[in-house]
C-alpha cells in the first residue's frame, strides 16, 4: 500500500436516505395530504366507495409484493388467505346467533377481531409454508393455486362459520355506540360511513407501506431480496433460505388477512364464491402492472387493476347493449387487466413505477445535456447518482428494466 493511500482518510458508509430527507419529497407530501383532504371533504359516497374498495386491494397487493416480488415466490393463493381473516373477523366481531342455524359471532371488539385477523392468517401461513415453500418457482405456484380450491371447499361447507352458499354478514368497526355504519359526529365534523372507513383503511394502509418498506431497508428485507436474485448465492452468503422464506410467507399472510377483514367489513356481506382464483390472479396482475418489488409500485397496480373497473361499473361508462350479447363489465374489467399485463411484461417490467423512475432519469439526463452544453456527464448512469437517491429502487427496478 502506498503512503499516499495511506493517507486517505476512509469515509464512513453512507447512510441511506431518509423518508423526508429532501426538500423534494417534503413538498411532495404536503401535496399528497392536501390532495387526500379535499377528497375527503367533497367526494361523493360513490367516489368513496371505489377508493376505499382500492385501499383495502393495495394492502394486499402489498402483502403479496412482499412474497412474490421482494422474495421471489411465486404465489396465487392470497385469496385463501384474506378469506382466512375475513372469516376471522366475523367469528370474533360478528353478532352471537339468535338461534342455532345463524353463523357464528362472539362479538368482541373491533380492536381485538382487526389485529387478530391478520395475526389467525399469519399462523395459517405458518403452518403451510413449510410445506409449500420446499418447492420453487411452477410447482409453489401450483401448491398456492391448490389453497384456493382447498379453502373454497372448506368455505362452502363449514356454514357454522361462512354461513354456506349464502354467504354471511360481517361486524363493523365499532367505538363504543360510535358505528360505522351510521353517520357520527367527530371532532364538531358529520361523518359518514364512508368517510369513517376511509380514514380507517387509509392509516391501515400507511402504516403498512411504512413497516414493509422499513423493513425492506433491514437486515431482513435485504435477506428476502437475496433469496430472490440468487438462492445459491444467497445461501453462500450465510442467509437461511428457508427461515427468509417463512418470514415473508408468514408477513404476505398477515397483510392479506387484515385486508379481508378490511374488505368484508365494508362490504358487510360476502359469498364464499368471492374467495376464488381470479381474485388472487387480479393481486398478481396488480403488482405486475404497479411494479414488483415495490411499495408505490402495489398502491399504483391496485388502482389499475382495482380502481379502474369499478369506475366503469359504478358509472355505467359502457354504452347499453341492445342484445344478449354485448360486452359486459365483467368482461371489459378482464380484458382491461388482461392487456395491462401483457403490455408491461412486454415493453416494461418494471411497471408504473418502472414507467415513473425511467422519465424522471430521461427528465434528470436532459437538465444535465442543457447545463453542460450537450455533454452527458458520468455519474448520471442509471444506478449512481439518479437511483441511489430513492431508498426505494431495487436491484430489480433499474430503469432499464434488468438487473445489473
Amino acid at each position: 500500500m502506498s503512503v499516499s493511500q495511506a493517507s486517505k482518510p476512509i469515509s464512513a458508509p453512507a447512510e441511506p436516505p431518509r423518508f423526508l430527507g429532501t426538500a423534494s419529497r417534503r413538498v411532495t407530501l404536503l401535496i399528497g395530504l392536501l390532495i387526500v383532504l379535499v377528497f375527503f371533504l367533497i367526494a361523493s359516497d360513490d367516489w368513496l366507495s371505489i377508493v376505499n374498495y382500492t385501499l383495502i386491494a393495495a394492502i394486499a397487493a402489498l402483502g403479496l409484493n412482499v412474497l412474490s416480488g421482494y422474495t421471489g415466490q411465486v404465489s396465487l393463493g392470497i385469496a385463501f388467505f384474506m378469506a382466512i381473516g375475513a372469516y376471522t373477523a366475523a367469528l370474533l366481531g360478528g353478532t352471537p346467533p339468535s338461534s342455532s342455524g345463524e353463523p357464528m359471532g362472539l362479538g368482541l371488539s373491533f380492536l381485538i377481531w382487526l389485529p387478530a385477523s391478520g395475526i389467525v392468517a399469519a399462523l395459517a401461513g405458518a403452518l403451510v409454508g413449510p410445506t409449500a415453500l420446499r418447492l420453487k418457482n411452477f410447482y409453489l405456484g401450483i401448491v398456492s393455486l391448490a389453497l384456493v380450491f382447498v379453502g373454497h371447499y372448506i368455505f362452502i361447507n363449514v356454514k357454522g362459520l361462512t354461513g354456506g352458499p349464502q354467504g354471511r354478514g360481517f361486524p363493523v368497526p365499532a367505538f363504543g355506540s360510535l358505528s360505522f355504519d351510521q353517520q357520527n359526529p367527530i371532532l364538531g365534523f358529520i361523518l359518514t360511513s364512508g368517510q369513517q372507513y376511509f380514514l380507517l383503511i387509509l392509516l391501515v394502509l400507511v402504516l403498512a407501506a411504512l413497516f414493509v418498506g422499513n423493513v425492506m431497508r433491514s437486515r431482513a428485507g435485504r435477506a428476502f431480496q437475496a433469496v430472490r436474485d440468487n438462492e445459491i448465492g444467497a445461501a453462500i452468503m450465510g442467509i437461511n433460505l428457508f427461515e427468509a422464506k417463512m418470514g415473508a410467507f408468514i408477513l404476505s399472510s398477515f397483510l392479506a388477512g387484515i385486508a379481508g377483514a378490511l374488505y368484508a367489513s365494508y362490504s358487510r356481506f360476502i359469498i364464499p364464491d368471492f374467495w376464488d382464483l381470479t381474485l388472487s390472479i387480479q393481486f398478481v396482475a396488480a403488482i405486475i402492472v404497479g411494479g414488483v418489488a415495490s411499495v408505490w409500485g402495489s398502491i399504483l397496480g391496485a388502482a389499475f387493476v382495482f380502481a379502474i373497473p369499478r369506475v366503469i361499473d359504478q358509472f355505467s361508462l359502457l354504452p347499453p347493449s341492445t342484445s344478449g350479447h354485448g360486452l359486459t363489465g365483467g368482461d371489459l374489467n378482464a380484458i382491461i387487466y388482461g392487456l395491462l399485463i401483457l403490455v408491461f411484461l412486454l415493453f416494461e417490467p418494471g411497471g408504473v413505477i418502472g414507467l415513473v423512475r425511467r422519465s424522471r432519469f430521461l427528465a434528470r439526463t436532459f437538465n444535465d445535456r442543457l447545463r453542460k452544453g450537450g455533454e452527458l456527464v458520468e455519474t448520471d448512469r442509471p444506478g449512481e447518482s439518479d437511483l441511489d437517491s430513492d431508498p426505494e429502487v431495487e436491484h430489480s427496478e433499474l430503469p432499464t428494466g434488468e438487473g445489473s
